[in-house]
């Protein structure tokens, strides 16, 4: 079965202690569903459309292990205290094996 991962830049960071709150709490509950980090913190280099800012890479033992982190309780929390502090793009993308 593929791996699953979470691709997320940030566009912006708006409020720095709120990405901190929200770090506290989504990393607990990530570890809960097997997440391991491949990268995180700001780019090294950005090329086309990219931004300087910072990028998460996150694996998952699948992709629907993914979608039911990112869905569960403890997730929505850590989301709700992120709330409007930072500008983000995540995609849920399956792995090639």
């Amino acid at each position: 079965m593929p791996k699953g991962y979470w691709v997320t830049t940030y566009r912006s960071i708006k409020d720095p202690a709120k990405v901190q709150a929200y770090a506290a709490l989504a990393g607990p509950a990530m570890t809960k569903y097997g997440c391991r980090y491949l990268c995180r913190g700001p780019a090294a280099v950005a090329h086309e459309a990219g931004v300087k800012e910072r990028v998460v890479v996150a694996e998952f033992p699948s992709l629907a292990a993914a979608i039911e982190c990112h869905d569960s309780p403890d997730y929505q929390k850590a989301l709700e205290v992120l709330a409007d502090g930072a500008v983000r793009d995540m995609r849920l993308v399956d792995g090639l094996e």
